[in-house]
């Protein structure tokens, strides 16, 4: 099982969570719409340096 650490109380915690179950921290949600622009950017920028 895939876990990350909360930022407010270092716990572990389950990869999917979405609040930490000791202190309530909510995760920032990414769009997944943001984090494809982000990708389609970034190869654009790669090839535009490369040309």
């Amino acid at each position: 099982m895939k876990t990350k650490e909360c930022p407010s109380c270092a716990m572990e915690v389950d990869a999917k969570a979405k609040v930490c179950p000791i202190c309530q921290f909510e995760f920032p949600q990414r769009s997944p719409i943001i984090q494809w622009v982000a990708i389609l950017l970034a190869i654009l920028f790669i090839l535009l340096y490369i040309l």
